[in-house]
């Protein structure tokens, strides 16, 4: 029987990180898209091509963790963790710096250029966006390293 790490592929608390990490990448996905013109700033786009990729992700991961936890527990294979494993950390990267690019973006339209370029309504909302996007990364990053820790026991194993 293969080790079952907290946080890893097939747990409950994987299933639960990734229902996080769905929700939160939705979450900037609406602040952004809804009532503002983001496709106006490649950072912002950016954000949302890369959240329009960790929501299918994260949601097809999901439901691999609910079927292995309601259904039936299968022990990790070797080949599906790397492919997990490469994803999550593809993913945590450009989850980053999406993130990091629109927190600067909007941090300096509200600083620098001030308030006659960007209105109260539509920074706020690019702001929150951008703090959804870090807490999104932030469940990304804790899943890669989690499962780098199961792969990391899968190849010693053999």
């Amino acid at each position: 029987m293969e080790p079952q790490f907290p946080g890893s592929i097939g747990t409950s608390s994987s299933l639960v990180l990734r229902l996080g990490q769905a929700l939160f990448s939705v979450a900037s996905l609406l602040f952004m898209c809804v009532g503002v013109q983001f496709y106006a700033y490649t950072s912002f786009c950016f954000l949302v091509t890369i959240k329009g990729l960790t929501i299918p992700w994260s949601l097809t991961l999901a439901m691999v963790d609910a079927f292995s936890v309601f259904v039936k527990r299968p022990s990790p294979q070797l080949q599906i963790v790397s492919v997990v494993v490469v994803g999550d950390w593809i993913l945590s990267f450009l989850s980053l710096a999406a993130a990091c690019s629109t927190a600067s973006v909007s941090d300096f339209m509200v600083t620098e250029v001030g308030a006659t370029f960007c209105g109260g309504q539509m920074c706020n909302r690019y702001r929150l966006s951008a703090a959804m996007a870090c807490l999104s990364w932030s469940l990304s990053l804790t899943l890669a390293l989690l499962n780098l820790w199961l792969l990391h026991s899968l190849y010693s194993n053999y």
